[in-house]
């Protein structure tokens, strides 16, 4: 599982219609927070997602009164856009287009993504979303700016 978190003041996603005339409505939008893009790959169980929302949730990326990054999401009031992103796994070690072999397929990804929301959710805080295999705009102001790439790979399996 791997996830590019950006620490944001504002973050919004907006889904393109199918034709240049449909209509382009807002799925989720969020104020001070984290934008969350997530990946998944082939071996990726419940074991990677809870341990990705543990390590989300506790990391201290907001300032405290001295302006040091003390304060987590939870202190902070902030919420969370998360929005999938299946070219995190993509592979461009060789030639010019990129694999994307390692990315989980739509079967195991959508409920691995549904699993992760619902498990911060769970967490009590507040989750707005894009919208599984959509053609999506993805607009935020990046605060700091802060960026961190997390990653979290199943253990292999004992021989």
């Amino acid at each position: 599982m791997r996830i590019l978190l950006q620490r944001v003041t504002r973050a919004e996603v907006r889904i393109r219609g199918e034709l240049p005339d449909d209509p382009v409505r807002v799925s989720g939008r969020i104020g001070d927070g984290y934008v969350l893009l997530v990946g998944f790959t082939h071996t990726d169980t419940s074991a990677e997602l809870e341990w990705m929302t543990d390590k989300v949730l506790g990391l201290r990326l907001f300032p405290d009164e001295d302006q040091k990054l003390n304060h987590d999401l939870g202190a902070s009031g902030g919420a969370l856009l998360v929005v999938s992103q299946f070219t995190l796994y993509a592979d461009v070690r060789k030639g010019r287009r990129p694999s994307f072999v390692d990315a989980a397929k739509p079967d195991l990804a959508v409920p691995l993504y549904n699993q992760f929301v619902r498990s911060l959710r769970e967490r009590g805080m507040i989750v707005e979303t894009g919208e599984f295999g959509a053609r999506m705009d993805v607009e935020l102001v990046n605060d700091g700016p802060v960026t961190i790439w997390l990653e979290r790979e199943a253990p292999s399996p004992s021989t």
